[in-house]
């Protein structure tokens, strides 16, 4: 009798060794452990292992006391077995199991390294993860598509979803904020897909992304300014491109007395300030009912009082009710989008705002958006891997059908060093912005003028 260090106790008699397919029984197992290979015998290992331990005590237990419990069981088998593996070997397997019950298997590592943004699993045996700004492929690997598949169930499980062959997808978040999405058979051919944008552990300031060079410490100030001013902030870029960051650090500089409503598909805002209001939308049971949409949170954001009302990303109809939030005085309100440039996120809210199915004319809703939105902020994430802000364009009115705008900053490319990195300098237009009066109540005119670089009152 022994104990497993689960809660279990085990009577059964020692197991025996396994033979390969092709050996004969006469073979000893010192003999199986010389002509197998090595994975193998952790399988042999991993099978005799799952029979001993009670998953579900598993669960309970810190990881890091659960790896040193399955250490010591692993070397309890591998003796029983005779299978010979060194201290190293059995932290490894110990590790990999220790992940497989109560983490996401082979990309549990990923997690827990601070340098990784995104990790992509395209099948079993093919996962890439983004460090620095490019993507890389590793050698982590499912066992097979099944394993994928379980890893997958388990976080749908866990955040009280259902994915398999009926429903076959899911977009949602980790307990840790890391945005996730998983599409499994039939939609696609390869055994499944997880793609984790993972969520980072400390926000990133304005300074620190000076430091990195996302922009320039002139153009982090005239942001600043923005956002203590209350000016209304649309932040537009690609997929992966830094939105969301931004717009974390941007918000870092609202002050501390005002009620803010955040309204997210899934929350990856963390704010600040003590005055916070965060709301999720939520999906369909498997019913296919209780469906909450961004368009009606951002409805009811508008009932709670709020000062500011910050909008993860716009992408529907919810376009127009996050236009009237900036247009009924509450001024302040952020928000993302994705687009190419700062011209296309205008037509891209444009868009959007006719998905509304409102039958307004162009030209109202281009009236709309010009009153609305004050300074669009266009991110991109370059070629050499560096996110960086590449313009802020105040808007300045309608002219005609037109809305009109002022470009305040813009990256100048400069060339491209032999190691990839791309030479560039953020320089100000020296144009008088017209949100300078609305500075001026805050007493950050003069503030905002030298950080463009303009002088004089």
């Amino acid at each position: 009798m022994m104990t497993t260090g689960f809660g279990r106790r085990i009577s059964e008699p020692r197991q025996p060794s396994l033979v390969l397919v092709g050996s004969t029984s006469s073979e000893t197992a010192d003999s199986l452990a010389d002509l197998a290979p090595l994975n193998e015998l952790k399988e042999r290992i991993r099978t005799v292992l799952l029979t001993r331990i009670d998953p579900t005590v598993a669960g309970s237990i810190p990881r890091a006391t659960l790896r040193v419990e399955i250490a010591k069981l692993v070397s309890e088998i591998a003796t029983e077995e005779r299978v010979q593996l060194n201290k190293l070997e059995e932290m490894a397997l110990a590790a990999d199991l220790s992940d497989d019950m109560v983490g996401l298997g082979p990309l549990e590592p990923f997690l827990e390294d601070d340098e990784i943004t995104d990790i992509l699993a395209n099948g079993p045996l093919d996962i890439y993860v983004e460090r620095g700004g490019k993507l890389e492929r590793t050698g982590a690997r499912f066992r097979d598509a099944q394993h994928l598949v379980n890893i997958a169930q388990r976080i749908a499980t866990g955040i009280g979803r259902r994915i398999d062959e009926a429903s076959p997808m899911v977009d949602a978040r980790l307990a840790d904020g890391s945005r996730v999405n998983i599409v499994l058979p039939p939609l696609v051919l390869n055994g499944g897909t997880i793609s984790i944008r993972k969520f980072p552990k400390h926000n990133l300031t304005l300074d620190t992304m000076v430091r990195q060079q996302n922009l320039s410490p002139d153009l982090s100030r005239v942001l600043q300014v923005a956002a203590h001013s209350r000016i209304n902030i649309l932040i537009s870029g690609g997929t992966g491109s830094g939105k969301t960051t931004l717009l974390n650090a941007i918000s870092q500089y609202i002050d501390g007395d005002e009620r803010v409503i955040t309204v997210e598909d899934a929350v990856e805002l963390r704010l600040q300030q003590p005055h916070v209001v965060q709301m999720e939308t939520r999906p369909p049971n498997i019913e296919g009912v209780g469906h909450v949409a961004l368009r009606e949170l951002v409805r009811n954001a508008l009932r709670m009082r709020p000062d500011r009302i910050i909008v993860g990303e716009v992408r529907g109809p919810e376009a127009f009710d996050m236009l009237q939030a900036m247009n009924t005085g509450h001024d302040g309100s952020m928000s993302t989008v994705h687009a190419n440039s700062p011209r296309d996120a205008l037509y891209r809210v444009e868009n959007m705002v006719m998905m509304a199915n409102l039958n307004l004319p162009l030209k109202a809703i281009r009236m709309h958006i010009a009153s609305a939105v004050n300074l669009i902020v266009h991110v991109e994430r370059m070629r050499d891997g560096i996110r960086r802000v590449l313009s802020v364009m105040e808007i300045v009115g309608l002219e005609g059908d037109i809305i009109t705008t002022r470009e305040l900053f813009a990256f100048q490319y400069r060339g491209q060093r032999h190691d990839g990195y791309i030479e560039g300098t953020f320089e100000s237009t020296r144009m008088r912005p017209d949100f300078i009066s609305r500075a001026a109540r805050f007493g950050l005119d003069k503030e905002l003028l030298d950080a463009l670089g303009i002088g004089g009152p």
